[in-house]
Protein backbone atom coordinates (compact mmCIF):
# COMPACT_ATOMS: atom_id res chain seq x y z
CA UNK A 1 0.00 0.00 0.00
CA UNK A 2 1.82 3.09 -0.99
CA UNK A 3 2.04 6.37 1.53
CA UNK A 4 -0.39 8.36 -0.46
CA UNK A 5 -3.47 5.52 -0.31
CA UNK A 6 -2.92 5.37 3.63
CA UNK A 7 -2.72 9.57 3.37
CA UNK A 8 -6.56 9.19 2.05
CA UNK A 9 -7.56 7.96 4.49
CA UNK A 10 -6.09 9.83 7.20
CA UNK A 11 -8.32 12.96 9.53
CA UNK A 12 -4.69 14.68 9.93
CA UNK A 13 -5.86 15.72 13.97
CA UNK A 14 -4.41 18.28 16.11
CA UNK A 15 -7.05 18.65 19.38
CA UNK A 16 -4.37 19.48 22.08
CA UNK A 17 -6.46 21.81 24.71
CA UNK A 18 -3.39 24.53 23.84
CA UNK A 19 -3.30 24.46 20.02
CA UNK A 20 -2.88 27.69 18.71
CA UNK A 21 -4.20 28.86 15.24
CA UNK A 22 -0.51 28.69 13.93
CA UNK A 23 -0.39 25.14 14.70
CA UNK A 24 -3.96 24.74 13.17
CA UNK A 25 -3.20 26.48 10.07
CA UNK A 26 0.09 24.52 10.03
CA UNK A 27 -2.03 21.24 10.15
CA UNK A 28 -4.30 22.87 7.54
CA UNK A 29 -1.30 23.21 5.02
CA UNK A 30 0.01 19.26 5.76
CA UNK A 31 -3.57 18.44 4.72
CA UNK A 32 -3.48 19.67 1.62
CA UNK A 33 -0.46 18.93 0.69
CA UNK A 34 -0.50 15.59 1.48
CA UNK A 35 -4.23 14.76 0.02
CA UNK A 36 -5.62 14.04 3.62
CA UNK A 37 -8.82 12.99 3.55
CA UNK A 38 -9.52 15.75 6.21
CA UNK A 39 -7.73 17.51 9.27
CA UNK A 40 -9.41 17.13 12.99
CA UNK A 41 -9.42 20.19 14.71
CA UNK A 42 -11.29 21.82 17.79
CA UNK A 43 -14.39 23.64 16.89
CA UNK A 44 -13.26 27.05 18.24
CA UNK A 45 -11.28 27.07 14.76
CA UNK A 46 -13.41 25.59 12.19
CA UNK A 47 -14.83 29.10 10.99
CA UNK A 48 -11.11 30.56 10.47
CA UNK A 49 -10.11 26.87 9.30
CA UNK A 50 -12.66 26.80 6.75
CA UNK A 51 -12.06 30.07 5.33
CA UNK A 52 -8.27 29.72 5.24
CA UNK A 53 -8.78 25.86 3.91
CA UNK A 54 -11.03 27.69 1.05
CA UNK A 55 -12.01 23.91 0.26
CA UNK A 56 -8.82 22.73 -0.65
CA UNK A 57 -8.92 20.07 2.56
CA UNK A 58 -11.89 18.84 4.53
CA UNK A 59 -12.65 20.19 7.79
CA UNK A 60 -13.64 18.16 10.91
CA UNK A 61 -14.33 18.85 14.05
CA UNK A 62 -15.34 17.20 17.37
CA UNK A 63 -18.60 17.74 19.97
CA UNK A 64 -19.35 16.56 22.91
CA UNK A 65 -15.70 15.93 23.20
CA UNK A 66 -13.77 14.40 24.43
CA UNK A 67 -16.38 12.56 27.80
CA UNK A 68 -19.33 12.11 25.37
CA UNK A 69 -22.02 13.57 28.32
CA UNK A 70 -23.60 16.70 27.09
CA UNK A 71 -27.01 16.47 26.51
CA UNK A 72 -28.58 15.53 23.19
CA UNK A 73 -29.60 19.30 23.05
CA UNK A 74 -26.13 20.58 23.32
CA UNK A 75 -24.48 18.14 21.46
CA UNK A 76 -27.15 18.78 18.43
CA UNK A 77 -26.38 22.76 18.66
CA UNK A 78 -22.84 22.20 18.63
CA UNK A 79 -22.97 20.16 15.49
CA UNK A 80 -25.10 22.72 13.93
CA UNK A 81 -22.82 25.46 15.07
CA UNK A 82 -20.02 23.72 13.55
CA UNK A 83 -21.46 22.87 9.96
CA UNK A 84 -22.49 26.23 9.63
CA UNK A 85 -18.58 27.80 10.33
CA UNK A 86 -17.71 25.23 7.59
CA UNK A 87 -17.18 21.94 9.03
CA UNK A 88 -17.51 19.27 6.64
CA UNK A 89 -17.78 16.02 8.79
CA UNK A 90 -18.40 15.94 12.55
CA UNK A 91 -16.85 13.40 15.16
CA UNK A 92 -19.62 13.06 18.07
CA UNK A 93 -18.71 10.81 21.28
CA UNK A 94 -21.54 9.05 22.60
CA UNK A 95 -22.75 9.04 26.34
CA UNK A 96 -20.80 6.08 27.78
CA UNK A 97 -22.70 6.00 31.15
CA UNK A 98 -25.65 5.90 29.18
CA UNK A 99 -24.86 2.84 27.36
CA UNK A 100 -23.29 1.46 30.35
CA UNK A 101 -27.27 1.85 32.07
CA UNK A 102 -28.85 -0.04 28.58
CA UNK A 103 -30.42 3.28 27.35
CA UNK A 104 -29.96 1.96 23.84
CA UNK A 105 -33.20 4.23 22.62
CA UNK A 106 -32.21 7.79 24.31
CA UNK A 107 -28.29 7.05 22.36
CA UNK A 108 -30.35 5.78 19.06
CA UNK A 109 -32.26 8.80 19.42
CA UNK A 110 -29.29 11.18 20.25
CA UNK A 111 -27.03 9.98 17.23
CA UNK A 112 -30.22 10.05 15.14
CA UNK A 113 -30.83 14.15 16.11
CA UNK A 114 -27.17 14.76 15.76
CA UNK A 115 -27.02 13.54 12.02
CA UNK A 116 -30.11 15.32 11.27
CA UNK A 117 -28.31 18.68 12.65
CA UNK A 118 -25.24 17.93 10.96
CA UNK A 119 -27.53 17.85 7.40
CA UNK A 120 -25.59 15.95 4.70
CA UNK A 121 -22.32 16.45 6.39
CA UNK A 122 -20.49 13.30 7.93
CA UNK A 123 -21.02 12.13 10.71
CA UNK A 124 -18.76 9.56 12.92
CA UNK A 125 -19.71 8.44 16.34
CA UNK A 126 -17.35 7.76 19.02
CA UNK A 127 -17.83 4.80 21.63
CA UNK A 128 -14.36 4.88 23.07
CA UNK A 129 -13.54 1.53 22.88
CA UNK A 130 -11.26 1.25 25.78
CA UNK A 131 -14.29 1.78 28.24
CA UNK A 132 -16.17 -1.18 26.54
CA UNK A 133 -17.19 -4.64 26.87
CA UNK A 134 -16.73 -6.94 23.20
CA UNK A 135 -21.03 -7.09 24.06
CA UNK A 136 -21.32 -3.26 24.45
CA UNK A 137 -19.33 -2.87 21.29
CA UNK A 138 -21.46 -5.03 19.41
CA UNK A 139 -24.37 -3.40 20.66
CA UNK A 140 -23.22 0.25 19.65
CA UNK A 141 -22.68 -1.14 15.84
CA UNK A 142 -26.22 -1.98 16.00
CA UNK A 143 -27.18 1.10 17.36
CA UNK A 144 -25.04 3.27 15.22
CA UNK A 145 -26.30 1.72 11.99
CA UNK A 146 -30.04 1.75 13.30
CA UNK A 147 -29.46 5.95 13.79
CA UNK A 148 -27.68 6.60 10.19
CA UNK A 149 -24.53 8.05 10.99
CA UNK A 150 -21.96 7.79 8.62
CA UNK A 151 -19.08 5.86 10.89
CA UNK A 152 -18.35 4.47 13.84
CA UNK A 153 -14.76 5.77 15.78
CA UNK A 154 -13.11 4.08 18.09
CA UNK A 155 -11.42 6.29 20.40
CA UNK A 156 -11.49 10.04 21.49
CA UNK A 157 -7.20 9.32 22.17
CA UNK A 158 -8.15 11.37 25.50
CA UNK A 159 -9.14 8.10 27.42
CA UNK A 160 -7.16 5.09 28.99
CA UNK A 161 -6.35 3.55 25.70
CA UNK A 162 -6.61 3.92 21.64
CA UNK A 163 -8.02 1.82 18.80
CA UNK A 164 -7.25 -1.89 18.21
CA UNK A 165 -6.81 -4.36 16.03
CA UNK A 166 -9.01 -6.33 17.85
CA UNK A 167 -11.81 -3.47 18.20
CA UNK A 168 -11.49 -2.95 14.87
CA UNK A 169 -12.21 -6.20 13.34
CA UNK A 170 -15.28 -6.49 15.22
CA UNK A 171 -16.58 -3.52 14.50
CA UNK A 172 -16.15 -4.02 10.50
CA UNK A 173 -17.72 -7.25 11.05
CA UNK A 174 -20.45 -5.98 13.46
CA UNK A 175 -21.80 -3.07 11.79
CA UNK A 176 -24.43 -2.74 8.73
CA UNK A 177 -24.46 -2.31 5.22
CA UNK A 178 -22.79 1.64 4.49
CA UNK A 179 -21.40 2.37 8.10
CA UNK A 180 -17.55 2.50 7.69
CA UNK A 181 -15.20 2.10 10.67
CA UNK A 182 -12.76 5.16 12.14
CA UNK A 183 -9.70 3.78 13.52
CA UNK A 184 -8.33 6.76 16.46
CA UNK A 185 -5.74 7.13 19.25
CA UNK A 186 -2.16 5.55 19.28
CA UNK A 187 -1.73 4.79 15.45
CA UNK A 188 2.32 5.30 15.45
CA UNK A 189 3.63 3.61 12.14
CA UNK A 190 2.93 3.54 8.28
CA UNK A 191 2.74 -0.58 9.61
CA UNK A 192 0.18 0.08 12.19
CA UNK A 193 -1.76 2.35 9.96
CA UNK A 194 -1.81 -0.08 6.73
CA UNK A 195 -3.18 -3.01 8.64
CA UNK A 196 -5.80 -0.75 10.20
CA UNK A 197 -6.88 -0.62 6.80
CA UNK A 198 -6.74 -4.36 5.59
CA UNK A 199 -9.06 -5.02 8.79
CA UNK A 200 -11.60 -2.58 7.82
CA UNK A 201 -10.40 0.99 8.87
CA UNK A 202 -11.88 3.66 6.18
CA UNK A 203 -10.64 6.33 7.97
CA UNK A 204 -7.50 6.94 10.26
CA UNK A 205 -7.56 9.51 12.99
CA UNK A 206 -3.86 10.72 13.67
CA UNK A 207 -1.58 13.43 13.91
CA UNK A 208 1.72 11.16 13.26
CA UNK A 209 1.33 10.03 9.84
CA UNK A 210 2.07 12.64 7.75
CA UNK A 211 4.91 13.85 10.38
CA UNK A 212 6.48 10.05 9.29
CA UNK A 213 6.12 10.95 6.12
CA UNK A 214 7.20 14.45 6.10
CA UNK A 215 10.20 13.30 7.83
CA UNK A 216 11.16 10.49 4.64
CA UNK A 217 11.52 13.22 2.38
Amino acid sequence: MSNQEILSRVDHTLLAVDATWEQIRTIIDDGITYHTASVCIPAYYVKQAAEYAAGRVAICTVIGFPNGYSTKEAKCFEAADAVRNGADEVDMVICVGALKDKKYEEITDEIRAVKEACGDKILKVIIETCLLTEEEKIKMCEIVTKAGADFIKTSTGFSKGGATKEDVALMKANVGEGVKVKAAGGISSMEDAEEFIKLGADRLGTSRIVKIVKGQQ
